[in-house]
């Protein structure tokens, strides 16, 4: 009988059934007030007069009023830059001792503060998604199994007086001492830098673990389930790990990668989406009975939302200036959002780049739809990432294969446009490209009535071609790193796209 797990499971159904969900309403409007408070004394609440703010009734319309839109160069050319040299009490009270490196797919790199405030808020958040295992009726002993988390190295980098890594690598950095004795792969492998080399090192461990759970970016996930598979001559993953039974993933949405995963499990497991990203812990799903995440409206991050339409965004993908954003009792469900946090780490009305729906509203349960730079919007088209990945799916059904990756750009050709699109298969089989362009065409006509009226006017037909989805990952490792918190761009900018093709033609695969 597993004691220890029976222990845990009663623990956490206890925890569970105890704690109350707060009103989203009213949880929001202190957060935002104790940012207020807390930050009312830093250069940045001295310069927007938060003690201000603070004497108003409506602390949000006063917050909204003074405060403007930061996307990244903004907050940082203006704040964090001072943040990053070491000075104290900028954006947030005193000096963090870590920066979050992002990814850099959609720009050039990001170094992000990463406050204790937002550690503190970053295991609240985890510690919520364990507690809700108690809605899923857990065998005990899965308690008692191995948590196997895939994220970048934890191996950080001293700069200055801080530590810099991606956040995957920031949070297993500081695991707490409990919970390391079941995190694997342990701190040596987590430690080495080389993707290829900890997959590897995995791969030879792997039959000394019990594995209950994943955690990490899906295609990152995916690519060492196969090595694993591969290194020890199995048919499937639940050979070698025959108690995994949840799959936490993050920082894209998993509905892409829902058939390929199906393809190396032995069984069905549960999959939890979460909402990770470098500036914070946004959302995590804790309903067993929807696939749709859970805001986390009580824990150190303000919300706003902007309506995702043209005239709300800029060319390079930044929030319009006169853009209206709305409080969460505002929301609608079925809508996509631009989304503006302000955080206990110093972000303020801070794009972070990612358009949400709610599918909820009562429930603020919502769903990631992509990214506002891969918003395409050449010549009126209005192409969502959302759009997009639809679309990939209906391809996928039509041809009977997987479409794991892919990227898209709008190419000039005299005066008109065209959209070209990679889209990265695992096998290796023909399709014609005129035939795959055509369908792809009418799928986006049929989704899209402003894709469907720009097909009429200046942007013509498309191109569309099938390549080996491990280019993707290979010009991923070229240009920078593999795995981490590193996703292949959806939509390229016609300079980086030509990067992109030149790598293609060279590796034909």
């Amino acid at each position: 009988m597993a004691i220890i797990g029976e222990i845990i499971k009663k623990a956490i159904e206890l925890s569970h059934n105890v704690i109350d969900n707060p009103d989203p309403t009213e949880a929001q409007k202190k957060v935002l007030k104790d940012l207020l408070e807390k930050a009312k004394n830093t250069s940045f609440g001295k310069t927007y007069k938060f003690r201000n703010i603070l004497s108003h009734n409506d602390h949000h319309k006063a917050f909204v009023s003074s405060v403007p839109f930061h996307d990244y160069d903004r907050i940082y050319q203006q704040w964090w830059k001072d943040v990053y040299q070491g000075k104290p009490d900028i954006t947030w009270p005193g000096k963090p001792e870590f920066f979050a490196l992002s990814s850099g797919t959609t720009s050039k790199s990001k170094s992000i503060p990463v406050s204790d405030d937002m550690l503190v808020s970053i295991r609240n958040a985890g510690i919520k998604q364990v507690l809700s295992l108690a809605e899923f009726d857990m065998k005990p002993d899965f308690f008692e199994k191995e948590i196997l988390m895939l994220g970048s190295s934890t191996r950080l980098k001293r700069v200055r007086d801080h530590l810099e890594g991606e956040i995957s690598g920031i949070s297993a950095y500081n695991i707490p001492l409990w919970f390391r004795l079941f995190y694997k792969p342990g701190p040596e492998i987590s430690a080495i830098e080389d993707w290829d080399e900890r997959v590897r090192q995995i791969a030879i461990k792997a039959p000394e673990w019990d594995i209950g759970g994943l955690s990490g970016i899906p295609s990152w996930i995916e690519l060492m389930l196969k090595k694993v598979i591969e290194h020890n001559k199995i048919k499937n993953i639940h050979e070698i790990w025959p108690n995994l039974e949840v799959y936490t993933s993050g920082g894209i949405s998993f509905d892409p990668y829902k058939k390929s995963f199906q393809k190396i499990l032995g069984r069905p497991i549960i999959v939890l989406d979460t909402y990770l990203a470098s500036e914070g812990y946004l959302a995590t799903q804790l309903n067993k009975e929807s696939d749709s995440m859970t805001l986390l409206t009580d824990n150190g991050i303000y919300f706003e939302f902007v309506q995702l339409k043209p005239e709300n965004i800029n060319d390079d993908g930044s929030v319009a200036e006169g853009a209206e954003s709305i409080t969460i009792d505002e929301v609608e469900e079925n809508v996509d959002y631009i989304v503006i946090i302000s955080t206990n780490a110093g972000a303020w009305r801070y794009m972070i780049g990612d358009t949400i729906k709610f599918t909820n509203k009562e429930k603020v349960e919502i769903k990631i739809t992509g990214r506002t730079k891969y918003y395409l919007n050449v010549v009126g088209s209005q192409l969502s990432e959302h759009h997009m990945i639809t679309a990939m799916k209906k391809l996928e059904e039509d041809y009977n294969t997987d479409i794991l990756e892919f990227t898209v750009a709008a190419i000039r050709k005299g005066e008109d446009y065209i959209h070209r699109w990679y889209m990265g298969c695992k096998d290796d089989r023909s399709i014609d490209s005129g035939e795959l362009a055509e369908k792809l065409d009418g799928i986006l006509q049929n989704l899209n009535k402003n894709y469907k009226v720009a097909r009429t006017k200046a942007l013509k037909d498309p191109e569309a071609k099938l390549i080996p989805v491990k280019l993707f990952y290979n010009w991923i490792e070229a240009r920078q790193k593999k795995g981490g918190q590193t996703k292949v761009p959806k939509v390229m900018k016609e300079d980086e796209f030509k990067d992109f093709e030149d790598f293609v033609s060279r590796r034909p695969g």
